[in-house]
């Protein structure tokens, strides 16, 4: 078969999941040991908050969801250490609570010229492993040429907001799915995986829709 099994990843680029759920879906992945083509969907987890929020995840999370902060605190180091499992240093000391949108718009220039998989990474890594502020064009545009997109260009699409239609259409997508919370996986279009589960999971379910094909 040369087809490789088709994967649609729903994700933020502010959800600290996603981004520990991408490393065990690389390892599971790996596992299977086929090919397969990987498409990143927006869903943006706080669609409400403004490009320059003035506070932290603590601030965020506390004030805006009602969670009280030591148990703010408790989360993330959780989280924090979840994520140096599987090889991922996070800093939310440094994060800027901030809104995607523009994030995710950026995400589809970068699948028009082939570079989704490189541009995500690059987003995941600079928001919470550097303190990126990546609601900002002028960053994002920065970051994009470091992955080898033009830097100029990707600055003035944004701007116009040209890919703010398949950012609509992915959230509506998600909706459609029932989707409520990234990450989350839908494998060959058949099989539909919530959450970072173990790399052995989505080997498994890479296998089983390679296996009915």
């Amino acid at each position: 078969m040369s087809t490789p099994i088709k994967v649609d990843i729903w994700s933020d680029v502010q959800c600290p999941w996603c981004y520990i759920g991408k490393r065990k879906f690389e390892a599971g992945a790996a596992q299977f040991g086929r090919d397969v083509e990987v498409e990143y969907h927006s869903f943006e987890l706080a669609p409400d908050t403004p490009v320059d929020f003035d506070g932290t995840p603590v601030d965020y999370l506390s004030a805006r969801k009602g969670i009280p902060v030591d148990q703010v605190h408790e989360m993330l180091a959780r989280v924090t250490g979840i994520a140096a499992e599987v090889g991922l240093d996070y800093h939310f000391e440094d994060v800027h609570q901030t809104n995607t949108r523009k994030a995710h718009e950026l995400l589809h220039y970068a699948k028009a010229h082939g570079k989704q998989s490189e541009m995500k990474e690059r987003l995941l890594k600079a928001y919470f492993v550097e303190g990126g502020h990546v609601g900002q064009v002028e960053q994002l545009a920065q970051l994009a040429s470091e992955v080898g997109l033009d830097e100029a260009d990707v600055l003035r699409r944004l701007n116009e907001a040209e890919f703010a239609q398949a950012v609509e259409d992915d959230v509506q997508q998600a909706v459609d799915y029932g989707i409520q919370g990234v990450p989350f996986y839908v494998i060959d279009g058949k099989y539909g995986i919530s959450g970072a589960q173990p790399a052995e999971v989505f080997a498994q379910a890479l296998q089983q829709a390679f296996d009915e094909r």
